[in-house]
């Protein structure tokens, strides 16, 4: 068995390898967009160990390494930078940092979605996105019955309170503008619905996904942003 440290950037990785069987460590230097780093992963003997740091814009790498029958490791990138003795990096010994953690069973691993758990979260995220342009809307139409010196605030979105607002006396671009946001409205009411329909069952299955988890963690932007809150934290208890 082969194990692997990468240190992943978009364009490029930088692997550690340790074979197993020889007690070898190679070195490579591999580019993304041309394919080396797919042929080098197709090429190592499966199944390998796969370390990697939580970054964004790998998961295409991700879903290769398991589709090539690979196991695929994913730390937490604020213990590692704990665990350096060292603070001087370079992307050699990031690698190596890595899979020397893999070796030495001290790799600090986050808990990862399956791939349907990923999906689903984009049915949460589109659905959240849609209702942030919906409220945006409704408040364009608050905004012009207000300026009419009408305040119906929630009454406003009931069926008499849309019949008011296209009954409200209003001409040229105004009137232009109430009629797209109406029709905005009704639009984005449907795809929230269509939406809230699959939502009920994706929210049982990340709640499920959520307790066998180990760790809270869901992505590797809330270990960044922990990763700031801390830095900020230790600062100003120095200060």
């Amino acid at each position: 068995m082969k194990i692997v440290g990468c240190d992943f950037h978009p364009k490029w990785q930088q692997v550690a390898v340790f074979d197993a069987e020889t007690g070898e460590i190679g070195e490579h230097k591999l580019k993304n967009g041309d394919g080396e780093a797919e042929r080098f992963y197709r090429d190592l003997a499966a199944p390998a160990l796969v370390g990697l740091e939580a970054c964004g814009d790998s998961q295409w790498f991700v879903d290769l390494l398991q589709r090539l029958g690979h196991e695929v490791w994913i730390e937490d990138a604020a213990q590692i930078r704990a665990s350096y003795v060292r603070k001087q990096k370079t992307d050699r010994r990031d690698a190596g940092h890595i899979l020397r953690l893999l070796m030495q069973k001290r790799f600090p691993r986050l808990w990862a979605p399956s791939a349907a758990e990923r999906d689903l979260r984009q049915l949460l995220i589109h659905r959240h996105k849609l209702v942030e342009i919906r409220t945006r809307v409704k408040n364009g139409l608050q905004h012009l019955a207000l300026n009419r010196g009408f305040q119906k605030q929630a009454r406003l979105w009931s069926v008499r309170g849309r019949a008011f607002l296209k009954e409200l006396p209003l001409v040229g671009w105004t009137a232009r503008r109430r009629q797209d946001l109406l029709e905005l409205l009704a639009e984005l009411d449907r795809q929230v619905e269509e939406l809230d329909q699959s939502d009920r069952g994706s929210k049982r299955l990340l709640k499920q996904s959520a307790r066998r988890r180990s760790r809270p963690v869901f992505s590797h932007h809330l270990v960044t942003a922990n990763t700031h809150r801390a830095k900020r934290s230790a600062h100003t208890h120095a200060g």
